[in-house]
């Protein structure tokens, strides 16, 4: 899927400096959907109250903080639904689910119940632009702007490289669309694979 990137370089940047721009670029043309490509199946996410909870082996507590996030989920939507955004998500799973994706997966199924458009897919759909390597985290904003979303080998958000271009964005857009439709929506996939897991040990 990097090819859809094109052959032009994307700008680096640092994490701060990637925050900053995606905050200012967020919603700022209406009509436009938002999607987003997970591939990774482990990250760590330090400073997320329930990630920590999580990785400090407090179960219970990170379910809570999930809760909890209701209210701004349900804002963000609505904010979103004024600028006449979607946002849509292709989450790739794995079996047998890491710790990590375990923990992940209440998260995306609050994120659904507020608004968020997600499918799962399994590895199986992406195996055909795998023969190089994983495929990109990937993030489409506006009509023109799309990030590669840069981790450390632990998995700790390090920044992103930006690409600008109305055609970049709209290949990138229309392929996770396509991966997208192939999916089946977070809320049956958790009924089924997720709900009656017992709780995971190991961050």
């Amino acid at each position: 899927m990097r090819d859809l990137l094109g052959t032009l370089s994307g700008e680096r940047l640092g994490l701060e400096v990637y925050r900053g721009d995606f905050r200012s670029r967020d919603f700022a043309v209406d009509g436009f959907d938002s999607w987003k490509m997970e591939r990774r199946q482990d990250f760590r996410e330090p400073g997320d109250a329930s990630w920590d909870a999580f990785a400090q082996g407090d179960w219970e507590e990170a379910l809570r903080l999930i809760e909890a996030q209701r209210a701004e989920l349900l804002e963000l939507s609505r904010l979103a639904a004024r600028h006449r955004c979607r946002l849509l998500r292709v989450r790739v799973v794995e079996q047998p689910l890491t710790p990590y994706l375990q923990w992940e997966l209440h998260l995306l199924r609050v994120r659904a119940e507020c608004g968020e458009l997600i499918r799962v897919i399994g590895p199986q759909h992406i195996a055909a632009y795998e023969r190089e390597g994983l495929v990109p985290e990937l993030v489409t904003l506006n009509d023109d702007t799309v990030y590669e979303i840069l981790y450390d080998a632990e998995g700790v958000l390090e920044g992103a490289v930006r690409y600008l271009g109305v055609k970049t964005r709209d290949r990138v857009a229309a392929r996770i669309e396509e991966l997208y439709v192939l999916g089946e929506g977070i809320g049956t996939f958790f009924d089924r694979e997720v709900a009656h897991l017992k709780p995971p040990t190991g961050a």
